[in-house]
């Protein structure tokens, strides 16, 4: 239920001009967002660089229905990965893009073309894009966009919500040679009619997803901050013969940031979900609504402890 609330909030203007008013809100945003600017981002970027983590960077936005704004999202990603390059990080200093950002709820086709600049700037660094799912209204799209993005840029990835009803069907289609998938349980307020409710079903739902991939050919990309779902991917990782370096683990920044770094010591790729910039309402929430431990980290700094 508090999940649900959260969720409505994190659409909710007048609750963001609430909350973003608050006098401690920005220093309890600070654990969960790199900064607004492109150097604040640099600046994180290189402090998991150096404690042996893998980044994959978000400038916050979504659902614009703005022309405008969706090319100046794509062009503060070119101008980001542009800010990045001296850093050399190669495929471990990727972005992940929101279609809807970009113009999705606009055209398609806008969307590809700012996503194919992006895809075309990463190259420049030797990395790739990672495109972010949305609600279940979002995804025929942002497969489709995947499919004509992959024809020149065959390394580009995507999330794959586990609640969804779809998702192990989508994950067989994905599970192909080379093809990178970040398995995500999901962040939206779905219906029943969509998606598993409840997080029991959701997790059965992760695992069979999970499962899927791990027997595939791909590279997955296993997006969890659950002991339980590490310790079963490393199970399915023996049970399919995979080795560390043809699957890697993602987790957020400022969360569980002792169990990123154990498992990169232990020789696992980890790579943290780093976002940035000044559109960090509906990001924030979200984080809340997924994990209690988050909104209890939330009352406590209001509450100056």
């Amino acid at each position: 239920m508090l999940g649900q609330l959260l969720l409505a909030a994190s659409r909710s203007g007048v609750v963001r001009r609430s909350v973003s008013g608050l006098p401690l809100t920005r220093r309890v945003v600070e654990r969960f967002v790199a900064g607004e600017s492109v150097q604040e981002a640099r600046d994180a970027v290189e402090r998991l660089r150096d404690a042996n983590l893998a980044v994959t960077i978000d400038h916050l936005g979504e659902e614009t229905r703005d022309a405008r704004a969706a090319e100046a999202t794509a062009n503060a990603y070119i101008t980001l990965l542009e800010a990045l390059r001296p850093q050399e990080l190669g495929g471990r200093g990727e972005v992940s893009v929101k279609l809807s950002a970009v113009g999705q709820r606009l055209d398609d086709a806008m969307a590809l073309e700012h996503a194919r600049e992006i895809c075309a700037a990463a190259a420049a660094n030797g990395s790739t894009v990672t495109l972010d799912m949305e609600d279940h209204t979002t995804v025929d799209s942002t497969l489709g966009i995947l499919r004509k993005l992959r024809e020149d840029h065959p390394s580009t990835g995507v999330a794959i919500q586990a609640y969804l009803f779809r998702s192990e069907e989508d994950c067989r289609d994905l599970a192909a040679e080379g093809s990178r998938v970040r398995l995500v349980k999901g962040a939206y307020r779905e219906p029943p009619s969509v998606a598993h409710q409840g997080k029991a079903a959701v997790d059965k739902a992760y695992v069979r997803c999970l499962r899927i991939l791990m027997a595939g050919k791909g590279y997955p990309m296993v997006a969890t901050h659950d002991d339980r779902m590490i310790t079963i991917t490393e199970l399915l990782a023996d049970r399919y013969g995979r080795a560390i370096g043809d699957h890697e683990f993602q987790m957020l920044y400022g969360i569980r940031t002792d169990r990123q770094e154990a498992l990169a010591g232990a020789g696992h790729t980890v790579r943290v979900y780093v976002p940035y910039g000044d559109d960090w309402y509906g990001y924030f929430m979200r984080r809340l609504a997924e994990r209690p431990a988050n909104v209890a980290f939330f009352l406590r700094a209001l509450g100056g402890k």
